[in-house]
């Protein structure tokens, strides 16, 4: 009700300018551009991250995770009320998008911004699709106040609204959908929304032609992009569909909705080496937010005096191998990308068990662009995802529920990092070439498999094009050390899923 109700007084009480088009929300963000000598739109924002501390979930009668802050509806309100009265014969925009393209799993997002900060509402109408059910109600609303006195993120899951207040980090537009859409796929569908880029890779085979579903997972720093967005060097009648970068919708099937048309991307180091990538990010149409500018008009993506947090927008039809529709019919592969650097395996195939625990766990390890200070340091986040509302065992428990009714679904580890780094031996990096490689072979099918006796998850014994032996992280360290390290590692995860008491215990014990 709150979210009809701020849709009707903003229309009656503000000055609304209702969805101008891209090439007039550009002229009105006009103020905020610097343009680079290839025609790209670069924006700098005060607020260069998303604030994660300052964001707070109505949570009358809603059970919050473990990390989620949580607000009373009469707080809500209040501040709702306070906004509403600031906003009175403002100058604002109203911008319909719609999220999704599948006739029965779409949504029609809403947003509001101050006309002075047009570049939001710019950006914003790039990453989602024209809406196309404008008779449908609104489903999803955010309310953006750049100027407000302090940073505070509202998320109202049950209502379908944000209001986003003291920041013009573009990103709180972003997520302020993609979560609630989440929110809404879980509570109303039954399925789970996923941070998770997808794609399909159509392979040639003796039995004839396939197609293999994966969908990927990965914290910041794993990877997750390049190998999203990559080809595998697939040619002719092989080749490979990019679906989507950051969230999808997967039902009890396997069926995987898309959500977006454009593409967020870290820019950091991003260079000529990532071909896609870098080809469409050089479009004239792509936009770009906290990413230097030399004098020249040049951008340079290196360069971090600004942020390391530098991204870009890139439209869909400019990207290559996105020519089919953003929904994935099945997700074979489930892909749990981590970077470690001693003993996880380049890859490693689960058992329903394990890939559910693995979901909870989200690991990787801090990176020296995340935060210096814990650089090598354990990092975990459930279903890598930061954007999940409610708690997550109940995420997970759905997760293994999934698995269990679709036996053709097989879940993996990843590592993009090391193995058998110690004290004096930096250790083996594993590159994109063998991170994609396997991917590729797991879709050929013909990788051979073996136990692993600590972990009771399957390893490559052997693959086409490949020396798997140089691989074995046992290979790296004496049977002390290397025993050390797995009751360490073991130890460690056994911990973070203690905090989950309503957690599956079979999820448990597929690590212990």
């Amino acid at each position: 009700m709150y979210k009809e109700y701020i849709d009707r007084r903003l229309q009656e009480s503000a000055k609304i300018e209702k969805n101008p088009s891209v090439v007039d929300l550009r002229a009105m963000a006009k103020h905020h551009e610097k343009t680079s000598k290839h025609g790209h739109p670069v924006y700098e924002s005060k607020i260069r991250s998303r604030s994660a501390k300052h964001t707070y979930h109505v949570n009358d009668d809603l059970l919050l995770g473990r990390a989620q802050k949580g607000i009373t509806g009469e707080e809500a309100k209040l501040l709702y009320s306070r906004v509403l009265d600031q906003l009175e014969d403002q100058e604002m925009i109203l911008i319909d998008r719609q999220m999704g393209v599948h006739p029965s799993v779409h949504y029609h997002c809403r947003m509001y911004v101050p006309k002075a900060y047009a570049r939001l509402a710019y950006m914003w109408s790039q990453m989602l699709f024209e809406e196309d059910h404008a008779g449908e109600g609104v489903d999803f609303l955010t309310l953006y106040v750049p100027e407000w006195e302090e940073t505070k993120i509202i998320v109202d899951p049950r209502e379908g609204l944000t209001l986003v207040l003291g920041t013009d980090y573009f990103g709180e537009a972003k997520k302020a959908f993609l979560r609630k859409a989440m929110y809404d796929f879980k509570t109303t569908r039954g399925g789970l929304g996923f941070h998770a880029g997808s794609k399909q890779l159509d392979i040639a085979g003796p039995e004839g032609r396939k197609e293999v579903g994966f969908i990927l997972f990965g914290l910041s720093g794993t990877g997750k992009t390049t190998l999203t967005m990559h080809d595998h060097g697939l040619t002719g009648e092989e080749r490979v569909h990019i679906k989507q970068d950051d969230v999808v919708l997967m039902d009890d099937t396997g069926y995987c909705y898309g959500t977006e048309r454009g593409f967020f991307i870290k820019t950091e180091g991003l260079d000529e080496s990532q071909e896609v990538l870098y080809r469409a990010a050089m479009d004239p149409d792509s936009i770009f937010e906290n990413v230097h500018l030399e004098e020249d008009g040049g951008i340079n993506f290196s360069d971090s005096v600004l942020t390391s947090n530098g991204r870009g927008i890139m439209v869909r039809e400019k990207v290559r191998h996105t020519d089919t529709p953003v929904d994935l019919a099945r997700a074979h592969n489930i892909i749990f990308i981590t970077r470690r650097d001693d003993i996880v395996p380049p890859l490693a195939r689960l058992t329903p068990e394990q890939g559910a625990a693995f979901f909870m766990l989200g690991e990787s390890i801090e990176t020296s662009a995340g935060d210096p200070t814990k650089a090598g340091q354990s990092k975990r986040e459930v279903g890598t995802n930061p954007f999940l509302i409610g708690r997550e065992e109940d995420e997970g428990n759905r997760f293994l529920e999934i698995l269990r009714a679709n036996s053709d679904i097989t879940c993996y580890t990843l590592n993009t990092g090391s193995i058998g780094k110690k004290t004096g031996q930096a250790g083996k990096k594993i590159g994109v070439a063998l991170s994609t490689g396997l991917l590729k072979r797991i879709a050929y099918g013909d990788i051979e498999w073996e136990r692993d006796a600590d972990w009771g998850y399957d390893v490559p014994k052997t693959v086409p094009g490949f020396d798997m032996k140089q691989w074995d992280p046992r290979s790296y360290y004496t049977t002390e050390e290397y025993a050390w390290l797995v009751d360490s590692l073991r130890s460690e995860r056994l911990l973070w899923l203690a905090q989950f008491p309503d957690l599956l215990p079979e999820i448990v014990q597929a690590i212990a």
